[in-house]
């Protein structure tokens, strides 16, 4: 019975001091709480009405012009090594430098729309700011891969050699290695 019509007729007061009444449930130490003290409305259980129509968000999302460049920035920078410190009142946050930074290089139109996020980070590492990427995406290495496919093949051969070694038992730890040139077990 997932369905039980008992579960909503009647509030939790109602069922509980009913149970109570019959003997089921022993008595709940809030009942008589409730009982001296009800609420001005009965909470009841109401079926909620089926809305009808395409239902707008009354609050439009509020997007602003830096707001891309920040996104680019954690996406590619991250928080940072330290935490925010929200104690000091003229705190500026890493990104903050660097949007800051961006907009300036902008506002000069020194730099070209494509190089300028790059050019910001090398703007900012000039002023002592060391901005630390994240692990390379998938689309980078992509991108150094279709550079220069020789390489990209020639990892990818050592890489399987070395697999296949280890697979064999053929290469040892180079720790393991020189300790058995240099004192050899007696057989």
């Amino acid at each position: 019975m997932a369905g039980s019509r008992t579960q909503k007729i009647g509030s939790v007061f109602s069922r509980a001091r009913n149970l109570v009444r019959i003997g089921i449930m022993e008595k709940p130490l809030w009942l008589d709480v409730y009982a001296a003290f009800p609420p001005l409305r009965e909470p009841l259980y109401r079926v909620p009405r089926p809305r009808y129509g395409r239902v707008t968000d009354a609050i439009p999302p509020i997007l602003y012009r830096e707001d891309r460049e920040r996104a680019r920035f954690y996406k590619v920078y991250g928080n940072g090594p330290r935490p925010f410190d929200l104690t000091r009142l003229n705190f500026k946050s890493t990104c903050q430098r660097f949007i800051e930074k961006y907009n300036e290089l902008k506002e000069e139109g020194k730099i070209e729309e494509e190089k300028l996020f790059e050019e910001t980070g090398k703007a900012l590492l000039a002023s002592g700011i060391i901005l630390q990427r994240r692990g390379t995406d998938k689309q980078e290495q992509q991108d150094a891969a279709s550079r220069d496919p020789a390489l990209h093949l020639q990892l990818q051969t050592v890489l399987e050699e070395l697999q296949e070694k280890r697979k064999d038992g053929e290469e040892q730890p180079p720790e393991l290695a020189g300790t058995q040139k240099e004192n050899p077990s007696p057989s």
